[in-house]
């Protein structure tokens, strides 16, 4: 049957239902997944950041590289790369609704920590590196066929990385409301658990392979569905697909502010965002037909761009830290939310550019 997906040879219908059978049990998977991993956080002493950073935003991130390496591996290059890029825009769209399904307070105003300001604005230099490797056109290194710009990538990964544990560790800056006072309680300062963290990694990884399979499922009925639908692979990949490998995030991220844990959550979505670019380098290295971001333009371009946007706005939001909300949002979100629909009305005009000038 996935062979008959990939070639097309099953219906609509059934590759929707695979889909969203696919979907469901990615979903589920990562709602259990939060539980472990802000218990896994109590069991370690780790900040709820970083573990969102280092396994949530890992782990949620499985989909997508079951999905982009099995589209780079079948020649779908627009797929692979675009799945990776667009997820940035939706998940970062994704703390925004959960900014909405809280209803409290902005979302922004309930962290306190330095290095979750920090990890969004590494979010930033990354999709800076991929939307100039896009718009510059990659070249070949070293006569391979893996471009300079996913090892780029990479290594601006690999440096975000250690500039995190720097500032874990050195993060003294504390913030404080319009009278001065400290805006909120660091949610860091729950008790100490005794539970195994072996044991925990072990629920961690079993959670991770449910949904490195599911997300495999996601990606065959996905890229038929890209062909029965005629959306194309670019912006189908950039918003369906990328949404449907975003569950983990979306539902580990609302499973961890139920819990209290705010920072779990935007350290889970911009912990997957970084991993996700990473995986260029993954993609690049598995199309063999030559650097995988000189067969994307302008589309994965201003994907990137509007990523990079979106994070910026949400950094200004966690500087400001004004606890005001419009239609059950602070500010900051609501601004993603029209920032992401605008963008989303760019990136199909554009699909539908790309479509036209094909043979």
């Amino acid at each position: 049957m996935l062979d008959a997906l990939t070639n097309g040879g099953e219906s609509l219908p059934v590759s929707a239902g695979i889909f969203l059978v696919a979907a469901v049990v990615v979903w589920r998977a990562g709602t259990r997944l939060a539980g472990y991993a802000d218990r896994f956080a109590s069991a370690t002493g780790l900040s709820g950041a970083v573990v969102g950073l280092l396994v949530l935003g890992g782990v949620t991130s499985l989909p997508e590289v079951a999905t982009s390496a099995t589209a780079a591996l079948s020649g779908a290059a627009s797929l692979a790369v675009n799945n990776l890029i667009g997820g940035v825009s939706l998940q970062l769209a994704v703390l925004a609704v959960i900014d909405i399904a809280i209803g409290r307070q902005a979302l922004s105003s309930q962290v306190p920590r330095l290095d979750v300001l920090a990890f969004a604005a590494m979010n930033v230099v990354l999709l800076a590196v991929v939307a100039g490797a896009v718009a510059a056109g990659d070249v070949a290194l070293f006569g391979s066929w893996i471009g300079v710009g996913p090892v780029l990538v990479l290594l601006a990964y690999g440096g975000c990385l250690l500039a995190a544990r720097e500032v874990g560790r050195g993060a003294t800056w504390r913030p404080v409301g319009p009278e001065g006072r400290l805006a909120v309680v660091d949610d860091e300062d729950g008790e100490w658990s005794e539970e195994s963290p072996a044991r925990l990694g072990w629920l961690i990884a079993a959670s991770g392979a449910v949904i490195l399979v599911a997300g495999y499922l996601l990606t065959r009925s996905g890229e038929a569905l890209a062909e029965q639908t005629g959306l194309g692979e670019g912006f189908f990949g950039a918003v369906f697909l990328a949404g449907a490998t975003s569950l983990p995030e979306l539902s580990s991220a609302i499973a961890a502010v139920r819990l209290n844990r705010p920072q779990l959550a935007i350290g889970d979505i911009l912990g997957g965002n970084m991993f996700n670019l990473s995986l260029l380098f993954v993609v690049d290295a598995l199309y063999r037909d030559g650097p995988v971001l000189a067969e994307v333009g302008a589309f994965s371009t201003v994907a990137a761009v509007l990523g990079a946007l979106l994070s910026a706005v949400f950094i200004i939001g966690l500087v400001e830290r004004r606890d005001r909300t419009v239609l059950r949002m602070g500010y900051d979100s609501a601004a993603v939310l029209l920032l992401y629909l605008g963008g989303l009305a760019v990136l199909f005009r554009l699909s539908g550019a790309t479509d036209a000038a094909q043979p």
